[in-house]
């Protein structure tokens, strides 16, 4: 019998936004087709954790969390450094795939987006997707940090040891900063909308939102809250908890 492959580290941001009636929405993409995995189903942006996420000159460019706050939550396993990294890659692949970055001024202040920032990101977010920019490179172009304060651990889930392509996935909350709006379409977002929990939880009951059981267990769990401002109270501000 083979070895069960060592999952790969992953990072998934569920972005939340108040909705315009009642209640608050979440922000689901769609896998291309083609994809080798979950191709065709609905999830958060997200994806693989990398090497540059945690490396050595990556706590240059944060705020917000110590390494010390990651790995407490992360678990004794990581590095402070590795432990960081969930939180640089789940910012990263939501830049790279929606276009929203979650950065701030180093004393804290959100990013403001100008017109001509706005342009130089549109660039810049194509460099890093061609792998010709790095991630840190791109927030020193910027002077912005990435700002971890506004991510909040949410939940863990690992891949089955009988899947051949396995991910340690950990799941984050982010509200939608006031000044950006993520892009509808990229190379691995076929398309994307935006639902409360309830009404996604119903489509998918009627297999018109395909999604697999993460993504149905955190859309759940999201249900029991009926504003974005409880959502924050019950998950923000509890690293050094």
């Amino acid at each position: 019998m083979a070895e069960p492959q060592i999952p790969k580290r992953a990072a998934t941001i569920i972005l939340c936004r108040p909705s315009t009636s009642t209640g608050f929405e979440v922000f689901l993409i769609r896998r291309p087709e083609g994809m080798a995995f979950l191709g065709g189903m609905h999830c958060f942006p997200g994806g693989t954790v990398t090497k540059d996420d945690y490396s050595a000159a990556m706590p240059e460019c944060i705020r917000g969390l110590t390494g010390g706050q990651a790995r407490k939550i992360m678990g004794a396993h990581f590095t402070p450094q590795q432990a960081l990294g969930f939180w640089i890659g789940g910012i990263r692949e939501l830049f790279e795939e929606t276009g929203v970055l979650l950065a701030a001024s180093k004393t804290g202040q959100p990013m403001t987006l100008s017109s001509e920032r706005h342009s130089r990101l549109i660039d810049q977010r194509s460099r890093l997707l061609a792998k010709s920019l790095k991630f840190e490179a791109l927030l020193a172009n910027e002077g912005l940090y990435c700002d971890l304060e506004r991510l909040a651990y949410f939940s863990q889930w690992q891949t089955p040891a009988h899947v051949a392509t396995r991910f340690d996935t950990r799941f984050f909350l982010a509200t939608l900063p006031e000044n950006q709006s993520p892009q509808a379409t990229s190379p691995e977002v076929a398309d994307s909308v935006w639902l409360t929990p309830d009404r996604a939880l119903q489509l998918f009951e009627t297999n018109e939102l395909p999604m697999i059981f993460p993504t149905f267990a955190a859309l759940r769990t999201l249900a029991d809250f009926d504003s974005l401002k409880a959502v924050v109270k019950a998950f923000f501000n509890r690293a050094g908890d």
